[in-house]
């Protein structure tokens, strides 16, 4: 398949044709004319909120990224005749990539199967509850973040490293238009659609803090890992020899945080105090109660000291703070911490007196913010509807209300349970969603009824470190699957959920030697002690 692009002329057709059909009057509404108006300007660039991406294809094609200057040009998809339907889908977290592969796994008629495009600000898809594992040394980079091009490399997945710039949807006028929308991307490539996925998903919300985007460590993507890997690489070489300890804050005491302590403590041993903050006066408030139980034995075990009942005022640096009761006063009294930064903690609620502690690395995991693009601000607001907190309203059939074109999955939508309570951001939603956007679009391609999404919650997981794990399934109430048992069994699921047959192998295979090594190691230390004490 050759890739090629049209003419600027071309690609300022393709963005003018949605908006000059309303019922066949050439007048456009307000919030169109003003956006397309300053499209023109300079000021676009500073206004837009962007997604990240450099454009490069798939499947062994590749393609130039038009010069920061260049005029904007229209991608051809393969199918010239638009007999095909064509897909966009933004973003490739699990709600993407894995409506891109649902959607190369069904079976389609004859001159139906869609054309797919999978845009992504990385080069990389991430398994994001793995993350851990790259801290503690149980895992390699390429078993959880493995590159789409691999991934995708025998389907016919179109793949675009790229940053989104805006959305120009059309489906909403109630017109016969010849595309449903536009994609515009930073690389100057627009993407015409006939449907579109907004699978974007969110990224770390630092700025309920004053310091906190400035002195703490999100844990949130592949380069949040590497970057809190190589800090804690960095404070253990400065700490060799000492007898002064790493001090590490996570603020937030839900499953991320919880992970992150026990993961850290684990991996610091007598060389690190981990204060875990919480404004809620215990953890894991909406964890099953086996999971709880699991993560408080554990975190007691590696002395792993919790601050309920607090939240962080500020975060700010060079500040020595006064000694409090909460506070260690012995371990690290002779320690160099010039580089540490101080939190100001402040109570949640009466009776309790406010306190300041000093770390040398901080972890946040508490907040977070979708990542939908929008327009320039205007006297009109963004079409797509939108909630509070930036996800896109949809109905049952996660189709975008108000655009029947448009699906929305993962931290992209919003929906609520039969209860009336919003559906978690976790993988799990994500990949259910996924599998009823990839049918759904089959369905509505075939002029088949859409199916409504159900929520099926499969239970909780949750990692405590190396071989630690805690499991609550969804089938039996009351049953949580600790330590040993409960790390393989969470292994096996997450092995199981990975996005392709041969990417399972691989990882499969690497797990289980690393697993053949590490216990021939630990019956050899068993029998030399054994050996050393008769």
């Amino acid at each position: 398949m050759e890739l090629t692009l049209a003419s600027s002329a071309s690609a300022k057709t393709a963005l003018l044709s949605c908006r000059q059909m309303r019922l066949g009057s050439p007048k456009l509404p307000n919030v169109w004319r003003s956006s397309l108006w300053r499209s023109r300007s300079s000021r676009r660039n500073t206004s837009l909120r962007t997604l990240a991406l450099s454009t490069t294809v798939g499947l062994g094609n590749t393609m130039e990224t038009p010069a920061a200057n260049a005029q904007n040009v229209n991608y051809m998809w393969p199918d010239p005749d638009k007999k095909r339907p064509r897909i966009c889908i933004v973003g490739g977290g699990f709600g993407g990539l894995y409506t891109a592969l649902r959607l190369e796994s069904l079976v389609w008629p004859d001159e139906k199967k869609p054309q797919v495009v999978l845009i992504d600000q990385s080069e990389r898809f991430v398994f994001k509850p793995l993350l851990y594992e790259l801290l503690s040394g149980e895992v390699e980079a390429w078993e959880i973040a493995p590159q789409f091009s691999d991934l995708l490399a025998n389907t016919d997945v179109r793949f675009f490293k790229d940053r989104v710039k805006c959305l120009y949807p059309c489906d909403h006028l109630g017109t016969s238009a010849p595309t449903a929308g536009t994609v515009h991307l930073e690389s100057g490539l627009l993407v015409e659609y006939d449907w579109l996925v907004l699978a974007i998903g969110a990224e770390a919300k630092l700025d309920i803090v004053p310091g906190a985007a400035d002195y703490a460590l999100p844990f949130y993507t592949l380069e949040d890992a590497h970057r809190v890997d190589k800090k804690l690489r960095e404070l253990e070489r400065k700490n060799f020899g000492k007898d002064s300890a790493i001090r590490v804050a996570v603020v937030g005491c839900g499953y991320g945080g919880v992970e992150l302590a026990a993961t850290i403590s684990e991996r610091l041993q007598e060389k690190g105090i981990v204060q875990a903050i919480n404004v809620e006066k215990t953890i894991l408030s909406n964890a099953p109660a086996g999971n709880r139980e699991a993560a408080l034995k554990v975190l007691s075990s590696r002395k792993v000291q919790l601050i309920l009942g607090y939240f962080v005022r500020c975060i700010t640096k060079g500040v020595e703070p006064q000694t409090s009761d909460a506070e260690p006063k012995s371990i690290d009294s002779a320690a160099d911490h010039s580089e540490s930064v101080t939190l100001e903690l402040q109570p949640a609620e009466r009776g309790l007196q406010g306190q300041t502690i000093r770390a040398d690395i901080v972890l946040w995991t508490i907040g977070s913010k979708p990542l939908l693009p929008q327009l320039e601000p205007s006297d009109k607001p963004y079409d797509i509807p939108l909630n509070a907190r930036g996800q896109a309203e949809t109905d049952e059939t996660l189709r975008v209300k108000g655009h029947p074109r448009i699906f929305a999955v993962g931290d992209s939508s919003t929906l609520r349970d039969r209860n009336g309570k919003l559906l978690p951001a976790t993988a799990q939603v994500a990949f259910q969603q996924a599998d009823f956007a990839g049918w759904n679009l089959w369905a509505a391609i075939n002029d088949r009824p859409l199916l409504p999404f159900r929520y099926q919650n499969l239970g909780e997981m949750m990692t405590l470190g190396r071989y630690d794990a805690a499991v609550s399934p969804s089938f039996t109430d009351g049953l949580t699957l600790e330590g040993f048992v409960g790390h393989t069994a969470r292994k096996i699921a997450y092995l199981i959920r990975l996005p392709t047959d041969k990417h399972r192998v691989q990882v499969g295979i690497s797990w289980l030697l690393k697993s053949t090594v590490d216990s021939v190691a630990t019956i050899q230390t068993m029998l030399t002690k054994a050996q050393s004490g008769s």
